[in-house]
C-alpha cells in the first residue's frame, strides 16, 4: 500500500437537500464528521464553493476529498457522466472527474447507468454507487442488495461489481401522498410494523388491481370505519412497499437464494425486512454510513492503486 492510500481522506455525500462529511482513517474508521443542510439544489457556484471552505476550515490538514451525489449532477459543480455497468471500484475510479470547487481540489464520483437485464430499460443512481462498493469491499460481493429510502435501489452485484440495478419511488410517493393531498386527511402519527402493515403488504404483492386503485381504498377502508386513522400509514407504506416487493422478486427470481443486505434508515428498513421475510426471504441490515466510509476509503486505494 502506498504512503498516498494510507493517508486521512475527506469523503462527501453531498445530496439535493445536504450535505454529510467524514474525515476517514486509514482502517475505514470516522474520525469525524459533519452535516449541515446544505445540498446542491440551494445553493449557486458560490454557495458550494463556502460549503467546501467550511470543511476546509474544520480539518485544515484534511487529505484527498471525494464528494458523490448530485454534486456532480447536472445541477452541482460539474457534471461527472455515469460509469456504465456492470462497474466495480475500477470503473468507478476511472470515471471520477477531477474538480477544484472555490480552490479546493475533490474528487467527483460518478454514478452509474445501467440498461436492466430484466426488461433492457435505462436506470441510474448517484451517490449510492459509493455504499454499494464499501458493501463489495467488505460483507457482500454477490447477490440482490436493497437500499430502502426515498428512491429505492435494487442491485445486483456480480463478483464485486454493480451487475444492473432497477429503482422504485415508493418512498417519495409515500411522502408526498401522507404530506398533502387527499391521504393526507386520514393519515394519523408514522408507519410501523404489525397487522395493518402486513395487510397492506399482502395486497400489494398479489397486484389484484393496481396501486392507484388499492391507495383510494385506503381512504375507503378509513372513512367507512374498516381501518384505524392510526394504522392508515402503516397500511399505505405496506401497500406501496408490497407492490415493490413484488416488482423484486419478478426482476429477481433468485432473491430468496441469500440474504438480502439491507442498507439505509434502520426503520424504513426494518419495515423492508417485514416485508420480505412475508416473502420467504431471508434480511441482513446493513449501516448506511458504515457503507458509505468504506466505500469511500475504497475508491481512495483504488484511485492511488
Amino acid at each position: 500500500m502506498s504512503r498516498a492510500s494510507e493517508a486521512d481522506i475527506v469523503g462527501v455525500n453531498w445530496g439535493s437537500s445536504n450535505l454529510r462529511a467524514y474525515r476517514i482513517a486509514p482502517d475505514g474508521s470516522v474520525l469525524d464528521e459533519y452535516a449541515a443542510p446544505t445540498g446542491v439544489a440551494g445553493l449557486d457556484r458560490q454557495g458550494m464553493a463556502a460549503a467546501i471552505a467550511a470543511l476546509v476550515a474544520r480539518w485544515p490538514d484534511h487529505g484527498p476529498i471525494y464528494a458523490s451525489g448530485m454534486i456532480g449532477s447536472n445541477i452541482g459543480w460539474v457534471e461527472a457522466p455515469y460509469a456504465s455497468a456492470p462497474a466495480g471500484l475500477r470503473e468507478v475510479a476511472d470515471a471520477a472527474i477531477a474538480a477544484s470547487i472555490g480552490g479546493t481540489p475533490v474528487r467527483i464520483v460518478p454514478g452509474i447507468a445501467c440498461r436492466r437485464l430484466f426488461d433492457d430499460a435505462p436506470d441510474i443512481m448517484r451517490g449510492e454507487e459509493v455504499e454499494l462498493l464499501g458493501l463489495a469491499a467488505t460483507l457482500y460481493r454477490d447477490g440482490v442488495a436493497a437500499l430502502p429510502g426515498t428512491h429505492t435501489k435494487w442491485v445486483r452485484l456480480e463478483n464485486g461489481r454493480i451487475a444492473d440495478f432497477f429503482t422504485a419511488m415508493s418512498g417519495e410517493i409515500y411522502d408526498r401522498l401522507t404530506m398533502q393531498g387527499l391521504l393526507a386527511s386520514i393519515v394519523e402519527g408514522d408507519a410501523f410494523d404489525g397487522p395493518a402493515f402486513q395487510a397492506g403488504v399482502a395486497a400489494g404483492r398479489s397486484r389484484r388491481l393496481g396501486l392507484g386503485t388499492t391507495l383510494f381504498g385506503a381512504r375507503a377502508r378509513v372513512i367507512r370505519g374498516e381501518l384505524e386513522r392510526a394504522d392508515s400509514a402503516s397500511y399505505i407504506r405496506g401497500l406501496l412497499i408490497g407492490a415493490e416487493v413484488a416488482d423484486a422478486l419478478d426482476a429477481c427470481p433468485d432473491l430468496a437464494d441469500r440474504p438480502v443486505p439491507l442498507i439505509g434508515n434502520e426503520p424504513l428498513s426494518r419495515l423492508y425486512a417485514s416485508a420480505l421475510a412475508s416473502a420467504g426471504v431471508e434480511t441482513r441490515l446493513v449501516g448506511s454510513r458504515d457503507a458509505c466510509l468504506q466505500g469511500f476509503r475504497a475508491l481512495h486505494e483504488a484511485t492511488c492503486g
